[in-house]
């Protein structure tokens, strides 16, 4: 934050908070529309060009693992960048790397590289990070009370980019044909330029720094300048039991997520499904997860963090039971994806406002970036997993596995619960 941004924080009244809070949200909002539609973008061919580059289908997976692998390790340093000097300056960073390593996943294919194909697509997992930690930044400024409804409202717009994506996909790819590029990578280079539009769209327009705004706002005491470090990040997440719960309920909910959707369309095709129909499916477990959001966000902040927890868990439970007893049933495991999207956005926009509530000011961004990490690598080991467990056992053994998740996260919840109980309880006795 510049000396005039700081400034300004510092003589902001409270009139005037509600109106920075609603354009510092707008412009995360066109952020995100930008971003998730980059990358759902690009992401929608991703397989496929990394079969045409590898030359084999068994390798084709490693593309979007490796974006999933991007995200999780470049989570970090930017966590740290945006500890150290804000918002901003991790977004950006983020959207430029991710329309580098887009350039280098067009590199790439136009001269059959493979792991020079993986070493882009980890780049272009960076734009994935950004668009994970506007989320946070929409958290910022928000009211305690607010915090799951402002979350879930950057959350939800990335239902526009996510659904425009794919569609745009084909027409990219046609958009390339005369320059010598494979039309598979069509759409790595319009995403790209959607990037570097998002890091312009912030750098400009993101003013001041909604995280630094917050530091200068808070009380003296949460200003330490030591408490932002990542040691002190995961030292603070340590010493939460509720910030323990936030940090577990993001990973589970993420990796159940993307064990089972990941292996659905396999099991689709399977069953004699045809393309249009697995899309479909999977277009309304995307509508799951973003459209319901502000829903989510809603009942979080009305009925606290451990209700919305406790819905993600039941509705997690209840997809992995209809899709993994679906047999051939296309409509009930179309049911299961879609009320897997509810689950997790449930569990994200609850866990995200829980974890934000639960640590020290000083403290989030760095809390925030080791969330992002867990989430991230859990997810990577679980979409893995997921292929082993259905080549050697089944599908529907596939969602018993994820449904098992959802134990220990249960106990979690009761006893984080029950502990709050006691306290209050003691509280009032005093």
């Amino acid at each position: 934050m510049t000396s005039v941004e700081r400034q300004d924080a510092l003589t902001l009244d409270a009139d005037a908070i509600p109106a920075l809070r609603r354009r510092i949200t707008a412009v995360l909002i066109a952020s995100q529309i930008l971003g998730g539609l980059g990358v759902a973008t690009g992401i929608a061919l991703a397989s496929v060009l990394a079969k045409q580059v590898s030359g084999t289908e068994s390798l084709s997976g490693l593309a979007p693992t490796a974006t999933v692998t991007g995200t999780a390790v470049l989570s970090v340093p930017l966590a740290a960048l945006m500890n150290a000097r804000g918002r901003r300056p991790g977004l950006v960073l983020a959207y430029l790397i991710g329309a580098l390593g887009a350039g280098v996943v067009v590199v790439a294919a136009s001269v059959g590289s493979f792991p020079l194909l993986l070493l882009g697509m980890a780049g272009f997992g960076a734009a994935s990070s950004a668009n994970l930690q506007a989320r946070f930044a929409a958290a910022d400024l928000a009211e305690p009370g607010r915090r799951a409804r402002a979350i879930s409202n950057v959350v939800w717009a990335t239902t526009i980019g996510a659904v425009l994506g794919p569609n745009i996909a084909a027409p990219a790819g046609r958009s390339v044909s005369g320059l010598g590029i494979p039309e598979e990578a069509g759409p790595f280079l319009w995403a790209a330029g959607v990037f570097l539009v998002s890091a312009l769209l912030v750098t400009v327009l993101l003013r001041p720094d909604p995280l630094l705004t917050a530091r200068a706002l808070a009380p003296i005491e949460e200003q330490s300048a030591d408490a932002r470090t990542l040691r002190a990040g995961l030292a603070a997440v340590r010493a939460s039991p509720r910030a323990k719960l936030a940090l577990v309920t993001v990973a589970v909910s993420h990796t159940a997520m993307v064990s089972i959707m990941s292996m659905t369309p396999v099991d689709l095709g399977h069953h004699g499904a045809s393309i249009d129909l697995i899309g479909l499916v999977i277009s309304g477990h995307i509508a799951g997860m973003y459209a319901f959001s502000p829903l989510m966000g809603r009942l979080s902040d009305r009925l606290g963090r451990l209700s919305g927890i406790g819905l993600a868990v039941g509705l997690l439970a209840c997809a992995a039971l209809l899709a993994g007893t679906a047999g051939g049933s296309h409509g009930q495991i179309a049911v299961g994806l879609f009320v897997l999207g509810l689950g997790w956005s449930s569990g994200m926009v609850s866990g995200s406002a829980l974890l934000t509530d639960s640590v020290p000011q000083a403290a989030r961004a760095a809390a925030q970036g080791l969330s992002d990490l867990t989430m991230s690598t859990a997810a990577g080991l679980g979409g893995a997993a997921a292929g082993l467990v259905v080549a050697r056992a089944s599908y529907g053994w596939l969602n018993l596995v994820a449904a098992c998740l959802l134990v220990p996260l249960s106990g979690l919840a009761l006893f984080t619960r029950g502990r709050r109980s006691r306290g209050s309880e003691a509280v009032k006795g005093l």
